[in-house]
């Protein structure tokens, strides 16, 4: 798992107060511990569904 700002960063953020508190997150620091706990949490967890429905996924890349 990357840990970057470009990976705490919503591309979606409309709000003002939201962009300042992703930006802030830089600022937080995450040890290997914390990482590794984050992946055993998140590696339980099974993933289900598309992302696309078929709708959309008929407009990608055409």
């Amino acid at each position: 798992m990357a840990d970057t700002a470009l990976d705490r960063s919503d591309p979606g953020t409309t709000k003002l107060n939201r962009l300042e508190e992703n930006i802030g997150s830089v600022t937080v620091a995450l040890t290997a511990n914390d990482l590794a706990d984050t992946e055993d949490a998140v590696s339980v967890i099974a993933v289900q569904g598309a992302r696309y429905s078929p709708q959309q996924e008929a407009r990608i890349d055409r």
